[in-house]
């Protein structure tokens, strides 16, 4: 009986509004192969989202009672809201030969490397600028000034950890980054 060949794991972190969303979607476009983790989180659903598609949304109650059960894989309270991923669902993928591609924050990624220690790949995504970063938030419209002004906050904190990661990319135009990443990716999943 062949034994089926582990899954990669690639953890793809920015600070909120760098594009990251936007270049993880065309990698899943480009590698069909890739399976994009689905997160639970106690923040409130936003226009166009699907529960169980996007995000698993929680209520604040659900959300405690999983993680004193030891479901997550890793948890972070960020910008107010709670956020964790599923150690079955990943365990299972993996075991499956699927390969996977997480969207998540650095206190995320520190938990979730500690767990699976050198089995995953990092890339971290930067803004241009901060003042780029603050644009890109506004623009979208979808958050409040309070909550863009925290997100800016965290934002210059996360980038003085860039250096951390296995690889760190600018993403000053968005079809140069991609290619860029592209690149990683396909390398990773080729090892």
């Amino acid at each position: 009986m062949n034994k089926v060949k582990e899954g990669k794991i690639i953890v793809v972190v920015a600070p909120s509004g760098t594009g990251k969303s936007t270049l993880i979607k065309k990698l899943k476009e480009d590698f069909k192969q890739l399976v994009e983790s689905t997160s639970c989180t106690t923040r409130p659903i936003r226009k166009g989202e699907i529960d169980g598609v996007h995000y698993f949304f929680l209520s604040k109650k659900e959300f405690l009672q999983r993680k004193n059960e030891g479901e997550f894989l890793e948890w972070a309270i960020v910008h107010n809201n709670y956020y964790g991923t599923s150690k079955k669902f990943v365990e299972k993928k993996i075991t499956e030969g699927q390969s996977l591609i997480f969207d998540i924050d650095i206190q995320g990624a520190d938990a979730f490397f500690k767990y699976f220690k050198k089995k995953s790949h990092s890339i971290f995504i930067s803004p241009p600028s901060i003042k780029e970063l603050e644009k890109r938030l506004t623009s979208r419209g979808t958050d409040t000034e309070r909550v863009i002004k925290t997100r800016i906050e965290n934002a210059k904190k996360e980038i003085l950890r860039k250096n951390d990661y296995e690889h760190s990319l600018v993403n000053d135009d968005l079809k140069k980054t991609y290619s860029e990443l592209y690149t990683i990716v396909k390398n990773i999943l080729e090892e």
